[in-house]
């Protein structure tokens, strides 16, 4: 593994491995105004939410690694400390990417972008009304964290009011992921977008706890076909199955395999190893578990 001291690296080579290993990172598309009330527009994806209950966004608007300079939205955040903070869908990808040209701070990226400027409720800013969601927020705090090239900039933000495409609602009242189709910044030019094919569900342990890592049988961590990710799926069960229900899977269900393989333990093995690695593609944890038990049944 190659081991590095940043204070070894030049400040552009950092940058790169920074954002080439943590991402994808969210996308803060920032709409500001200056002290003339001249509308800026520019993305940033050194941004999350930190918080709920006040909520709150952070975004980092660094300085340019090439002059030091500091950016726009960092100028009018100190000005006029309000800020309308859009989420970008695949759909404006390209147009937001065009927002973040280096452009003098005259230039409205408004037009220059083709986006369509929307009067917010509570903040001066505009909300940009191609963005499926779009937060107003009051700026509580600057937090400079240098003055030198690429040194970031940490706006923290207050979020006073929020709008959400209608369309995106789920039954549940939330907003489905699989609609509002996300895109995140990657390392370099690339970027990822959250779709179907991309995303993937993992059931988070709030209020269970798996039996662990430690509590798995021996013959299952040897397993030549069940990867170290597969075993912490299989450890995040809160009860491993019981013999009765063990027995009656196997019997309705693996039948015909135990029959096919009833003289090659070997390969029944591997089969039955092979059928719970799919069943936990599929996030059939239970089904996983009765496959892989019934074995030794």
């Amino acid at each position: 593994m190659l081991s590095l001291d940043p204070k070894d690296l030049t400040v552009q080579r950092l940058h790169q491995l920074l954002l080439g290993a943590i991402g994808p990172r969210p996308i803060a598309f920032a709409s500001t105004i200056d002290r003339e009330s001249k509308p800026n527009l520019a993305p940033f994806s050194f941004f999350n939410v930190f918080s709920a209950n006040p909520p709150i966004l952070v975004f980092s608007p660094a300085r340019s690694g090439r002059t030091g300079q500091s950016k726009d939205t960092f100028n009018n955040a100190k000005a006029h400390p309000e800020v309308v903070i859009n989420v970008v869908n695949y759909n404006m990808v390209h147009q937001m990417s065009l927002a973040s040209s280096p452009y003098a701070p005259e230039v409205d990226e408004f037009i220059k972008a083709g986006f369509t400027p929307l009067a917010s409720e509570k903040v001066a800013p505009f909300r940009v009304a191609e963005a499926p969601v779009q937060f107003e927020c009051k700026i509580q705090q600057i937090i400079e964290l240098g003055q030198e090239g690429g040194a970031g900039n940490l706006i923290i933000c207050e979020v006073v009011q929020l709008h959400i495409q209608e369309d995106l609602i789920n039954e549940q009242g939330l907003i489905d992921q699989h609609k509002i189709d996300l895109v995140a910044r990657m390392g370099g030019d690339w970027y990822c977008r959250a779709n179907t094919t991309s995303m993937f569900e993992v059931k988070k342990p709030i209020t269970s706890c798996g039996i662990g890592y430690d509590a798995l049988p021996q013959d299952l961590k040897n397993s030549h076909i069940l990867s170290a990710n597969d075993l912490g799926q299989l450890a995040g069960i809160e009860q491993i199955p019981n013999e009765t229900d063990v027995n009656e899977y196997k019997l309705l269900e693996l039948s015909s395999l135990f029959l096919d393989l009833e003289h090659d333990a070997s390969a029944l093995e591997t089969a039955l190893h092979q059928r719970a690695k799919a069943l936990l593609a599929q996030n059939n944890l239970e089904e996983a578990w009765l496959t892989l038990l019934s074995f030794n049944n």
